[in-house]
């Protein structure tokens, strides 16, 4: 089973989120958009897309002269197009370089998708980053911030560094991907004897967590029922 990388978190700027859930999917061509048609993914990001958000992208990130990297995937039908669209909006604005080479090559089916679904079907990326230059990534949706966190272990494993990164959309409490000391050492007090069964199944440590999935995994009533979840075939 392919693993993906990941990192621990040291420091990471919270996602800046361009705009509410409830607005972004009730717009007329979200649906659209969510399954490939990349001239209504366009539309959707020009009516939503924030100013102040992109204003604090340049005041965060410009000096450092980032790239652009979204999470999308090669493939040009049926494939969730907003992605790229913000990529291409943000980079349009600010004029950053936007690389199109890093793509996530395996589904996952995340829309609408549990929490357990999230952390058993893992985003994997292919696609060169360059050592030594600074990348800030683009979503459409933060939840649980998974794809997020192995896209920027992809880039880190190459030698590129990750500045920050931004969503079209997402929840609030989901904008914060570093777990914090507290968060970890509260998860391995509830469940770090899974830890080793962890690291075997995905390929890193509770270190490496967002504090999305930490939270999740602390509210869980059980290790057996972490086990139980994350195991089941065919879903």
């Amino acid at each position: 089973m392919a693993q993906p990388t990941r990192y621990p978190w040291d420091y990471f700027p919270d996602v800046l989120i361009h705009a509410p859930e409830r607005l972004v999917k009730s717009h007329r061509d979200y649906a659209a958009a969510k399954a490939g048609d990349v001239s209504a993914a366009a539309q959707l990001v020009l009516d939503v897309i924030s100013p102040d958000a992109l204003d604090r992208m340049w005041r965060w990130f410009h000096r450092r002269s980032p790239i652009l990297v979204s999470a999308h995937a090669d493939e040009s039908d049926g494939v969730n197009a907003i992605p790229e669209a913000l990529a291409w909006s943000i980079s349009a604005a600010l004029e950053w370089h936007h690389e199109q080479g890093i793509v996530q090559w395996n589904k996952v089916f995340h829309t609408g998708a549990d929490g357990f679904s999230r952390l058993r079907r893992q985003a994997i990326f292919s696609g060169v980053a360059q050592s030594g230059l600074n990348y800030v990534l683009v979503d459409d949706f933060i939840g649980q911030g998974g794809t997020l966190a192995n896209l920027r272990g992809h880039i880190l494993r190459q030698g590129g560094h990750v500045l920050g990164a931004t969503a079209l959309t997402g929840k609030d409490y989901s904008a914060r991907l570093a777990s914090t000391d507290e968060q970890i050492v509260e998860l391995r007090s509830e469940h770090g004897h899974l830890e080793d069964w962890w690291r075997h199944r995905f390929g890193f440590g509770f270190e490496c967590l967002t504090a999305s999935e930490t939270r999740y995994l602390c509210r869980t009533s059980s290790s057996e029922r972490i086990v139980e979840q994350l195991e089941k075939t065919g879903c």
